[in-house]
């Protein structure tokens, strides 16, 4: 499965009382086909969210006067997140606690990597993710769930994979041939 989704303190009632169940489902699989196996994910997160309707500009403020933002927003619903390191997960309940405190965010959603060493003797991404949220409940009450995502390495191209050449290798051109037998050249080929 491309991603799990962990319910904490009653998320799951806020997402359906708001309607909003298909919606978070179907953006974290766009998220999940967007980014899987990138290697700049940044911005893709960043126009993925933008085509499913979460960054509606003013909104993704966490602080007014300040420049920090979530992730997206929509219905008072915020989402978070990173994929570089599951560490982020302190950071991100923290930030969506403060705009739940603040009243502008009635739920929020924590997207991460599950990818963590496979030293780790603490068990999976979504046994410690549990035990995190819960040793947090008296600091951290916000009703949150928490997508674990598994995108896999970034897939780098050295563009050797093509058989048979194609259009994207272009004409090859000697260099001291003429102009016309250059189009000549180029005519006979297609």
């Amino acid at each position: 499965m491309p991603f799990e989704i962990i319910h904490f303190r009653g998320s799951d009632k806020i997402l359906k009382k708001k309607q909003m169940v298909k919606d978070v489902k179907t953006t974290l699989e766009y998220i999940y086909d967007a980014l899987q196996g990138s290697l700049y994910r940044g911005e893709l997160l960043r126009q993925a969210l933008d085509e499913m309707g979460w960054r509606e500009n003013g909104s993704l403020n966490i602080l007014d006067g300040r420049r920090y933002q979530y992730k997206g927003f929509k219905k008072g619903v915020a989402l978070d997140g990173s994929f570089a390191a599951y560490e982020y997960i302190l950071e991100g309940l923290f930030r969506l606690e403060i705009g739940f405190r603040k009243g502008k965010i009635d739920c929020g959603i924590l997207m991460l990597t599950a990818a963590r060493s496979e030293k780790s003797s603490l068990g999976t991404s979504r046994d410690l993710a549990v035990a995190e949220v819960e040793y947090l409940t008296d600091i951290i009450t916000i009703p949150v769930s928490i997508a674990l995502f598994n995108l896999g390495p970034p897939v780098i191209s050295d563009g050797e994979e093509q058989e048979g050449g194609g259009d994207h290798d272009g004409i090859s051109i000697h260099a001291n041939k003429t102009k016309e037998a250059q189009d000549a050249d180029q005519e006979t080929q297609t």
